[in-house]
């Protein structure tokens, strides 16, 4: 059975507290308890991760490398928009498997500096800007990719 990383980056921890109007009211919970749900009906294994700290993203990152994940599926929050570190990680991983990024809000209707993903020329892809649903996408793309490797 393929297994996806599923990885929350900086703040997440706090949706369903924070700006409702960009992330909605769904908490880290809700958001990991569907996508088991949905990565269940993919046929695929999921483990979730969140930490607010960029190393042990980066970390994380290196250890679903060395183990045995198949595809990551990331919202990286912030970082997304500046962390170069984190794009070699992911740069690194991409020999291994897909990786599709995600956003919940539509980062392309936001402030100017979010428009910019410093991961999107390591990423297979991009969602964003269907709250929750964005996650069943990102799986789905995920499952897929695995499948035609």
């Amino acid at each position: 059975m393929a297994k996806i990383l599923l990885m929350h980056g900086i703040n997440h921890a706090m949706f369903g507290k924070r700006d409702p109007k960009h992330y909605g009211t769904f908490t880290l919970q809700d958001i990991e308890t569907a996508a088991a749900e949905w990565a269940s009906e993919l046929g695929c294994e999921l483990e979730c991760y969140q930490t607010d700290i960029e190393g042990e993203f980066a970390r994380k990152i290196h250890e679903a490398f060395l183990g045995d994940i198949d595809a990551i599926v990331a919202n990286a929050g912030a970082w997304t928009h500046y962390s170069y570190g984190l794009a070699d990680a992911f740069a690194i991983f991409k020999d291994k498997g897909p990786i599709v990024e995600c956003h919940m809000s539509n980062v392309h209707a936001r402030e100017e500096w979010r428009h910019k993903s410093v991961l999107s020329h390591v990423v297979n892809g991009q969602i964003s800007g269907f709250g929750l649903t964005t996650y069943k996408l990102g799986l789905t793309a995920a499952a897929d990719l695995i499948k035609s490797k």
